[in-house]
C-alpha cells in the first residue's frame, strides 16, 4: 500500500510539473528564450499554474467527496458554477499573455527594428523630414483617413458609450482549461472511489466466507465429537475389554480436531488417518453383522484436502448403514490422481429419520463449505435408491 501511495505521489508531481511548463514550452516556440526564467518571477504565472492546482485537489478531495458521491448535486453544481465565476473573473491564461505581450512590448521599445524593415511608403521615426521640421507622432484621425477604422459606440468612445454596459472580455482557454481540470479531477475521484468500493466488496466478501466456515467448523467438531462418546459411553456400560484403545482412538481423533483443522488445507494423510481411527472405533462397536471396506489408492502423501470434509459422510454411513439383526456391507474408497481426490462410500439404510426428528446439520455444512472451499472445483452427487444411500465426491486438485 504504502509504494502504491508513493506512486501516485510521484505520478501528481510529473503531472503537475509538466502542466507548469506548457507555458515556458509556448514561449520557447514563440523564440521567446530570453524571458522564459523571467516568467518565473511573474504574478500572473503563478496565478495560473496555483488556480488550477487548487481546482483540482479542492474538487477531488473536498467537493466531490463532501457533495457529489452523498447526492447534493444541486448544491455541488451552485459551487462548480461559483468557481466557474471565479474564473472567468481571475482570467489566468489571459493574464498571462498580457505579462507577455508586455514584455513584448518593452522589448521592442528597446529594440528599434532597421529602417529597411518598415513597410514600403512609411517614414523612419527617427529620420527628421526634409524640411527639417518634424512631423508628430500621432496625427488626428482626420488627417490619415482610411488608416484606422471609425469608432464604434460600444468601445466607451463617441455619444453610443452609455447605450450598453461595457462586458468583461471572455478569456475561452481558460475556461477550457477550468472545464478539463474539473472533469479530469472528477473522473479521477469518481474512480478511486469505485476501486474502494470494490475493495471493501471483496473484503467483506472474503470476512463474510471466513466466519461462515469458523462457524461451520464449529458447528461440525461437536457434533462428530458427540456421536464418538456415544459410542465409547455404550463400550463402558457393556464393559467392553477394548475401552481402553477406544479411548487411545479418541485421543487421535481429538489431537487432529484441535489442532489441526484451524487449518484451511491439512495433509491429506492426517485426514485419512482420523478416517481410519474412527473406523476401527467404530468396529469396536458394530459387532460382526456389519462388514466395513475400506480401501484407499494412489499416493495420499503430498495431496491436501480440508478439513473433516470427508468425516461428514463417514459419520452418516454408521449412523444410518448399521443393523444389529441384519448382515450388511459398508465401502468406502478414498482414490488419488494426478488431478483429483474422489471419495466413495455406500451403504444399506436401517434407520429412517422421522418426521419430528430433529435432522443432522452435517451433509448441508459440508455442502456449504465445499462450495466455499472448492468453487467450480468439485462434484458432488447423491444417491438415495432402493435403501441404498450411495455419495461420490470428487475435488479437482488442479
Amino acid at each position: 500500500m504504502s509504494r502504491f501511495k508513493a506512486f501516485s505521489v510521484i505520478i501528481h508531481i510529473a503531472g503537475w510539473l509538466l502542466f507548469m511548463a506548457f507555458p515556458l514550452l509556448f514561449l520557447n516556440n514563440r523564440g521567446q528564450n530570453d524571458i522564459t526564467w523571467s516568467l518565473l518571477q511573474k504574478h500572473s504565472y503563478w496565478l495560473f499554474c496555483y488556480t488550477y492546482i487548487f481546482l483540482f485537489y479542492s474538487n477531488a478531495y473536498f467537493f466531490i467527496p463532501q457533495f457529489f458521491l452523498k447526492r447534493k448535486y444541486v448544491l455541488y453544481s451552485v459551487i462548480v458554477l461559483l468557481l466557474f465565476g471565479a474564473v472567468y473573473y481571475l482570467q489566468p491564461f489571459d493574464k498571462l499573455l498580457h505579462s507577455i505581450g508586455n514584455r513584448e512590448r518593452g522589448f521592442y521599445r528597446n529594440n528599434r527594428p532597421p529602417f529597411e524593415s518598415l513597410a514600403p511608403g512609411y517614414p523612419d521615426p527617427g529620420t527628421p523630414p526634409p524640411d527639417g521640421k518634424m512631423e508628430p507622432r500621432a496625427r488626428s484621425q482626420a488627417d490619415r483617413p482610411g488608416q484606422f477604422p471609425p469608432p464604434t459606440p460600444f468601445n466607451g468612445q463617441g455619444p453610443g458609450k452609455h447605450r450598453l454596459l461595457h462586458l468583461r472580455p471572455m478569456d475561452s482557454i481558460s475556461l477550457f482549461i477550468f472545464m478539463m481540470i474539473m472533469a479530469l479531477s472528477t473522473a479521477i475521484r469518481i474512480i478511486q472511489q469505485w476501486r474502494l468500493t470494490e475493495r471493501r466488496a471483496i473484503q467483506a466478501e472474503a470476512d463474510k466466507t471466513t466466519a461462515e466456515l469458523s462457524f461451520l467448523k464449529a458447528q461440525i467438531n461437536p457434533h462428530f465429537l458427540f456421536n464418538t462418546l456415544n459410542n465409547i459411553y455404550t463400550l463402558a456400560v457393556i464393559k467392553d475389554d477394548h475401552a481402553a484403545d477406544s479411548i487411545m482412538k479418541l485421543s487421535n481423533i481429538m489431537r487432529y480436531v484441535t489442532d489441526d483443522v484451524v487449518a484451511d488445507q491439512v495433509p491429506l494423510q492426517n485426514e485419512v488417518d482420523c478416517i481410519s481411527d474412527y473406523i476401527e472405533l467404530q468396529r469396536l462397536r458394530i459387532g460382526s453383522n456389519t462388514r466395513v471396506n475400506f480401501i484407499v489408492t494412489g499416493d495420499v502423501e503430498n495431496k491436501k484436502i480440508a478439513p473433516l470434509v470427508l468425516m461428514t459422510f463417514i459419520e452418516n454411513v454408521f449412523k444410518y448403514g448399521v443393523s444389529k439383526h441384519e448382515k450388511t456391507t459398508i465401502d468406502i474408497k478414498i482414490g488419488v490422481s494426478d488431478t483429483d481426490i474422489s471419495f466413495f462410500c455406500r451403504n444399506h439404510i436401517f434407520v429412517h429419520r422421522e418426521a419430528n426428528q430433529r435432522g443432522g446439520i452435517g451433509i448441508r455444512n459440508t455442502q456449504l463449505r465445499l462450495n466455499h472451499l472448492y468453487p467450480d472445483k468439485h462434484l458432488l452427487n447423491i444417491w438415495n435408491e432402493d435403501n441404498e444411500y450411495s455419495v461420490q465426491l470428487i475435488i479437482n486438485q488442479i
